[in-house]
């Protein structure tokens, strides 16, 4: 299965939105779920730490998970974005044929 689930926390709603657009526009993803803000509680840099976060779930394609992941990276204000990978065991194939399409480069 070449199709891929990201997860990605974003710190805000517009923060998620303005990412969540980019890596729709840029082809590197075929949809972006924004989950209501939730809480986090992680470790950083030895200290805990609780934020609220906003979820975002990313359906792409392996081949473009690099360009995603580069794209992220630079848009996003975290020091290190969570980018989680997920390899999707089965799902409906016309939807997956509707991720594949959208996340092919324009030639």
């Amino acid at each position: 299965m070449d199709v891929r689930l990201v997860f990605c926390t974003c710190p805000d709603t517009v923060t998620a939105q303005s990412l969540a657009r980019h890596l729709v526009e840029q082809r590197l993803a075929a949809c972006v779920n924004l989950l209501p803000p939730m809480q986090s509680v992680y470790r950083w840099q030895g200290q805990i730490e609780q934020a609220q976060e906003v979820q975002l779930l990313i359906k792409t394609c392996a081949e473009r998970l690099d360009a995603l992941s580069a794209a992220i990276v630079q848009q996003h204000p975290y020091e290190l974005p969570e980018i989680l990978v997920v390899s999707p065991d089965a799902g409906l194939p016309a939807y997956l044929d509707w991720i594949r399409a959208q996340t092919r480069e324009e030639t």
